[in-house]
């Protein structure tokens, strides 16, 4: 069957010597991969649609194997990304984030809205840290791993100055710190502002600024509560951090 839907290139592969298989999400079916034939053919109209971070409005026939693109036209490039080796990083780990948690074919019309409204603010803004945790957030809960920041993960009393614990998933009250004798003493403001990034969309917040101290120390929070919860090793991940080291 045909079909007319909107969508974004999460990843690309070589299907032969002039073929490419795309994996796209899709606002209207989720994600779904597609083979783009004679996409590698320099006089191909796929060629331009047939690449990461694209976002397009795509021409499929959807069956219930591989489908098919017939036709596609571009709504966003993305080409300060692509220029960029900082921001292609930071966004192959949100695209990366979002292939391996979310289910293919389930849609997920509102994280589609905030994966395109995070690559618009990353192609267009110098400072994008911010976003892009928003967005992380947000794929840890569609993940069913997020962490508790709304109150006490153990006693569920809303009771700060919280400590934020790896170990427990969330934030710990003055009660119940002790429990986690590594847990993380956090500034206070960050019990008001970690449920906004989780629950707002990007929309909703305009240009943000935090102090850099707490932007790195949010950072290492979220990669260490990764690394214990999240379950997918991620190649882009990895490629970040080592860029983090050398800046």
């Amino acid at each position: 069957m045909l079909n007319q839907m909107e969508g974004i290139v999460l990843k690309t592969r070589d299907y032969g010597e002039t073929h490419k298989i795309i994996t796209i999400f899709t606002k209207k079916l989720g994600i779904i991969s597609a083979i783009c034939r004679g996409a590698n053919k320099p006089k191909s109209k796929l060629t331009a649609v047939a690449q990461n971070f694209i976002e397009a409005n795509f021409l499929i026939y959807v069956t219930k194997g591989l489908s098919t693109v017939q036709q596609g036209q571009i709504l966003a490039s993305h080409r300060h990304i692509r220029e960029d080796i900082i921001k292609t990083a930071y966004t192959a780990y949100i695209i990366e984030l979002t292939d391996k948690i979310l289910e293919t074919r389930s849609p997920q019309p509102l994280l589609y809205d905030q994966l395109q409204k995070t690559l618009q603010y990353i192609n267009t803004h110098e400072h994008y840290a911010i976003p892009v945790i928003m967005y992380e957030l947000k794929m840890y809960q569609a993940g069913g791993f997020a962490p508790v920041v709304d109150y006490c993960v153990r006693c569920t009393r809303q009771e700060p100055p919280y400590t934020f614990s790896v170990q427990e998933g969330g934030f710990l009250c003055p009660n119940c710190s002790s429990s986690d004798i590594y847990a993380v003493q956090i500034p206070q403001a960050f019990s008001k502002i970690l449920p906004i990034l989780m629950h707002a969309g990007l929309e909703r917040i305009g240009n943000i600024s935090i102090k850099r101290e707490n932007e790195l120390l949010l950072r290492n929070l979220l990669d260490q509560y990764y690394d214990q919860f999240g379950g997918f090793s991620l190649k882009s991940k990895r490629f970040l951090n080592q860029i983090d080291r050398l800046q």
